[in-house]
């Protein structure tokens, strides 16, 4: 008794209380490198062995080999810009179907277009075309019940990725990104898009972003419907096979038109594929890199190769919101890189008239990427998202053509100027910069 007394006094507090208080420290340590530092996650500079024009046999066979996807040829890409020409082509589409509708986009939301897209959805299924709707447990929060109510009585098949239950805890703030619409196994449509107003018009206000999709037939629907298909499998238990959503032709691909690659990646751990392929496409750059995204958070690696090219002499042109965008924290997060950025022979833009949301990369007017992905760490990190690596000049020349209108529609920023902007906007950048790993 005596010696537990002198125990006790010596120490202070009993070794178990000690031992917990030791452990919760460890934790919170943990928990702070986790949310604010990128210590063992990545390397800090990511360099291909080599580095070939975007064009060359074996710049194509390194992309699709590292991101073990295939390389098809075959099919047509059409760019859709904004809600005014992207929403038409979709409802024609889905009231064409015949056999099978296969859809996922992260957000769904209450107003016109839900009614739209859901009563066009709801008419197929009830002529008998199978019809299934993965959505979003984080991104469908405002769907509206009665809607979703109405297309599961109307023998829609609905599911819900990762609702908040036990069991999925640890994997919650992994969200399903993708952008993945499928018609009959033929057409598809991928891109920065989703069942909301906000996509309404033709960018005219600040309440219709600016925004794209692409309209794909054959093979690349291949591609979209393999971006589909595991997560609908995690979601439902339903693996879905068959002619009417994998066409034998479509997944062999033929002799003409655009050669593509499809990346839909769940990233892990140790495994971020995007990561990768944004980085060969970036190192591949002889003449012009031009980058289109809405959150502009990147990693170091990223971001070191893009300014390299940038010192090679390479035309790099970044493209970004303004203060219209949707998330603030994260503007000011991206500004924290601009003058590194700008040093290195960057160009940066900001998108002025409205919430700029559009997601491209276009390599020497030949290489294009589209898809869900932004440049951040939580599309490379976190979220399950997909895009299509394209190989077709008439495709980029499209895309370039739009990234030019919307720089008239953008302010340059000019590095002098900028590096005069206040102190206040400085320590915003910094603060708002050390979330980077959650962005």
């Amino acid at each position: 008794m005596a010696r537990n007394e002198a125990v006790k006094k010596k120490h202070g507090y009993p070794w178990w209380l000690e031992t917990l208080a030791a452990i919760g420290a460890a934790a919170t340590i943990a928990v702070i490198i986790t949310l604010f530092f990128s210590v063992g996650r990545r390397p800090g500079h990511l360099v291909p062995t080599q580095a070939p024009a975007v064009d060359a046999p074996e710049f194509l066979a390194a992309v699709a080999g590292t991101a073990g996807t295939p390389l098809r040829k075959g099919g047509t890409i059409h760019l859709l810009n904004n809600g005014v020409e992207f929403f038409p082509s979709l409802l024609q589409a889905i009231r064409a179907a015949k056999r099978t509708i296969t859809f996922t986009v992260y957000i769904w939301e209450a107003g016109q277009v839900s009614d739209q897209v859901s009563a066009a959805l709801i008419e197929r299924a009830t002529a008998g075309v199978e019809v299934r709707v993965l959505l979003d447990s984080m991104g469908s929060l405002h769907a509206p019940g009665h809607t979703i109510d109405a297309m599961k009585k109307a023998g829609v098949k609905v599911e819900t990725f990762r609702p908040l239950r036990l069991g999925k805890l640890t994997r919650f703030h992994q969200r399903n990104h993708r952008r993945a619409i499928v018609i009959d196994g033929e057409i598809g449509f991928t891109g920065g898009m989703a069942v909301a107003d906000k996509w309404l018009g033709d960018a005219d206000s600040k309440e219709h972003w600016r925004d794209t999709m692409v309209k794909v037939t054959g093979p690349p629907a291949a591609s979209l419907q393999s971006a589909f298909a595991p997560l609908w499998a995690y979601a439902s238990g339903e693996i879905i096979a068959g002619r009417t959503f994998f066409r034998p032709d479509n997944v062999a691909g033929d002799e003409g038109g655009p050669l593509h690659t499809g990346l839909p990646s769940s990233p892990s751990s140790e495994d971020h594929p995007l990561r990768l392929f944004f980085v060969q496409s970036f190192a591949a750059a002889r003449e012009r890199l031009y980058i289109t995204t809405p959150y502009f958070v990147p990693d170091e690696g990223t971001r070191r190769v893009a300014e390299d090219r940038a010192r090679a002499g390479v035309d790099v042109r970044i493209l970004l919101p303004d203060d219209h965008t949707d998330a603030k924290p994260i503007r000011l997060a991206s500004q924290r890189y601009y003058e590194e950025m700008m040093e290195a022979g960057i160009r940066v833009y900001e998108y002025q008239s409205t919430m700029m949301h559009t997601k491209h990369v276009i390599v020497d007017g030949k290489w294009s990427i589209v898809g869900s992905a932004n440049m951040d760490i939580r599309s490379k990190e976190l979220n399950m998202e997909n895009v299509l690596g394209i190989l077709d000049a008439g495709f980029a020349s499209e895309l370039e053509a739009a990234f030019r209108k919307d720089l008239e529609k953008a302010k340059e920023i000019k590095l002098e100027e900028w590096r005069r902007r206040g102190v206040i906007h400085r320590v915003l950048e910094r603060i708002c910069a050390l979330f980077a790993e959650q962005y």
